[in-house]
């Protein structure tokens, strides 16, 4: 995808790590903003180096974490749920950006043959002490040999999205399942906090989806968008965090009152603070395997 010629859509700091700026440029037709510039494969680590990056870690030393780990067993049961719904037979699943592995450890619990993958050293060391298995790469995997692959909020981090994709395509089985999660741009909540929205978490989220970049991009591949699902708990989230962004304190009740109002508006036009993508592959193309 070529942004050379692209307009800015918004220019943004990183306001966890390094304090840098940078722009946002929109490709029209895919309705997808890409993070400019991106940094070096071998520095973007370092943009990753917080004790606040909350998904490398176990953490609940404040009550903003205790509240998010909270959220997040009543989510990891409800991924299950999802993800059996479209595959009650169960098999073979692959988490890609695994973290510390909660969802994988779950997934084995109700019947899953788990592998994960994690590039951050310290999250997969500590999924590892809670038993999850691990790939290195994509490559070492099988063609059409995983029943679901899950990438919860992680497509953002890709370097090489169309990349990412064709990978995706090559290990799932063919009557298989990929479930994406992603942020949603055209939210209320992005809308109304602009260049603080936590969600850009710029340059660590090298991409930002619509509903409309996710259906074209997988669609060039073959892949067929079945089903879009709202994540409703993100608005809060990424609202509080925003809070924090703009006036330097987390501010619970307008946080809360702006994730309300944005769940509340996306009742309407459907574009919640996150969606969840679940996506097959086209008819045409099962045959053709």
């Amino acid at each position: 995808m070529d942004f050379s010629k692209h307009k800015v859509y918004l220019k943004v700091k990183d306001h966890s790590v390094s304090g840098e700026q940078f722009e946002l440029l929109m490709d029209e037709e895919l309705q997808l903003l890409k993070t400019h510039p991106q940094p070096e494969l071998e520095n973007l680590s370092g943009y990753y180096e917080s004790d606040d990056y909350i998904s490398h870690t176990d953490g609940k030393r404040s009550l903003f974490e205790k509240l998010y780990h909270t959220v997040k067993q009543k989510a990891l049961r409800d991924k299950i749920k999802l993800v059996e719904g479209f595959n009650p037979k169960k098999g073979k699943l692959l988490d890609i950006g695994a973290g510390t592995g909660d969802f994988l450890v779950m997934a084995q619990k109700s019947g899953w043959e788990i592998k994960g993958i994690e590039p951050s050293t310290k999250a997969k060391g500590i999924a590892q002490t809670k038993g999850v298995p691990f790939a290195t790469v994509l490559s070492e995997l099988e063609d059409h040999s995983i029943d679901v692959i899950t990438m919860w909020h992680v497509l953002e981090h890709v370097p090489d999205v169309e990349a990412q994709i064709t990978e995706l395509k090559r290990i799932v089985k063919s009557d298989g399942t990929i479930i994406i999660a992603v942020p949603n741009f055209k939210s209320h909540d992005a809308q109304h906090y602009g260049i603080f929205w936590a969600a850009y978490d710029v340059p660590r989220h090298l991409w930002h989806f619509s509903k409309t970049s996710i259906k074209l991009l997988f669609a060039k591949q073959g892949m067929e968008l079945v089903k879009i699902l709202p994540m409703k708990f993100d608005s809060f989230y990424v609202s509080l965090l925003s809070e924090k962004y703009k006036t330097g304190k987390m501010n619970f009740i307008n946080g809360f009152l702006i994730g309300l109002y944005s769940n509340i508006k996306a009742t309407r036009n459907f574009e919640y603070s996150s969606h969840i993508y679940v996506i097959k592959r086209a008819k045409n193309e099962i045959n053709s395997i």
